[in-house]
């Protein structure tokens, strides 16, 4: 049995004191620590986008053109944070945008060729990132957080 068993047999077999509160123990910290964790990962790799702006470049090109609201459902961003995403994408020339035909009111968003290169390059990227975010668990503790995490989402 490894130490990091041992730990977490010993804090499985704590009884919880419902009068105590240790951050260091609840979800949102954990949470929040994975992903700080995670960022800078993905910034040490890919310096000149962030996550959301890499997820937009990597929906479109999944999805092909979509709608400006369509994408954020999409990559689960709020319409407010999406179109601040697309316009720094748009004045770096990786995206463009159009008015929809039938209802001009709808922006579509498509990835420029510049757009379609970099994504191109940045996915193996991205799954190294993944890989490397992922590291300290075994191919078995992957699966299985993967799927718990699925469930909270």
């Amino acid at each position: 049995m490894s130490a990091e068993d041992v730990k977490l047999k010993l804090v499985a077999a704590e009884e919880p004191d419902e009068n105590d509160y240790r951050l260091q123990e609840q979800v949102g910290f954990i949470l929040r620590k994975a992903h700080q964790r995670h960022v800078s990962i993905f910034a040490a790799h890919i310096a000149d986008l962030t996550p959301p702006q890499f997820a937009a470049l990597a929906k479109l090109h999944d999805v092909g053109e979509t709608s400006q609201n369509q994408l954020g459902n999409l990559i689960a961003m709020d319409a407010a944070t999406v179109k601040g995403v697309i316009d720094r994408l748009k004045a770096r020339g990786l995206v463009e945008l159009s008015k929809h035909e039938v209802d001009k009111r709808r922006l579509l968003v498509n990835l420029t060729a510049e757009g379609r290169d970099a994504v191109e390059r940045l996915i193996p990227i991205a799954r190294d990132i993944t890989e490397e975010t992922l590291a300290p668990l075994s191919a078995k503790e992957v699966a299985i957080f993967m799927k718990l995490l699925a469930k909270l989402t």
